[in-house]
């Protein structure tokens, strides 16, 4: 879809967090900054824990929990995430598997749960562009359109370079008919930093055809379908645009 209000979420919020590694677990954490995600998961899974403390326990868990939201065993994680939210010992941890709890309750639907978790963090005063574009993301599930133009205009005012926020907001502003004069300027932004983004590329098209310019429509769709074919919101936009498939 258009709209990525989470598209930088859990992908690389352990990257932002300086952590201790614990030597017990040292080779899963090495293949988990390596991107093998199964292999990472066969390790801890593995790990003698029957000598760990609490706090190991708890690391191993985070672990855990990441790993299984990588692969997308979603409900596996949430169990272990949870392990870690409750702990409480590690304030930027905490916040960072509440991002996670929330990513997968927006992308698994369960919206109102999602809310919980983000408002949660919005009260403790650990605000973040990552925070707005989702609570952004899941008023946009709830066809909240102008209450999720506010908060993407809030991660706006913490980074004005953010893209994903550019683009969703541009794409909703587009879609609804609410500014489409302000859409297209955000969602050339957005391309401007990404163009090699099919998702904005898909934003920047919709939003021209919107505004009228259906030619300029057509060029910007049919670049976002030769980079991702696959994507059905692609696909139906560039139908509507053309009247055909590529």
């Amino acid at each position: 879809m258009a709209v990525r209000g989470i598209e930088a979420s859990p992908e690389n919020g352990e990257e932002k967090i300086e952590l201790r590694v614990d030597e017990k677990i040292q080779e899963g954490v090495r293949l988990f900054r390596q991107k093998a995600w199964d292999e990472a998961l066969k390790e801890f899974k593995s790990t003698d824990t029957s000598d760990f403390n609490y706090e190991e326990k708890i690391e191993l868990a985070y672990y855990l929990g990441l790993c299984y939201t990588k692969l997308k065993h979603y409900e596996e994680a949430l169990s272990f995430l949870e392990q870690v939210v409750t702990s409480g010992n590690d304030i930027l941890r905490v916040f960072q598997c509440r991002m996670t709890l929330a990513y997968i309750y927006v992308i698994t639907k369960r919206i109102k749960m999602a809310e919980y978790e983000l408002k949660r963090l919005q009260a403790s005063g650990l605000e973040s562009p990552l925070l707005y574009n989702t609570l952004a993301y899941a008023a946009w599930l709830q066809k909240q359109y102008k209450h999720s133009v506010e908060l993407y205009e809030k991660t706006l005012e913490i980074d004005s370079d953010n893209a994903t926020a550019m683009n969703s907001m541009g794409y909703i502003l587009a879609d609804t008919g609410m500014d489409i004069m302000r859409a297209l300027r955000l969602c050339r932004r957005a391309v401007d930093y990404k163009p090699q983004s099919a998702a904005y590329l898909d934003s920047l098209g919709w939003a021209y055809y919107k505004s009228g310019e259906v030619l300029e429509a057509r060029t910007w769709l049919r670049r976002a379908l030769e980079i991702a074919p696959n994507e059905e919101e692609i696909k139906r936009h560039f139908k509507i645009v053309t009247g055909d498939t590529m």
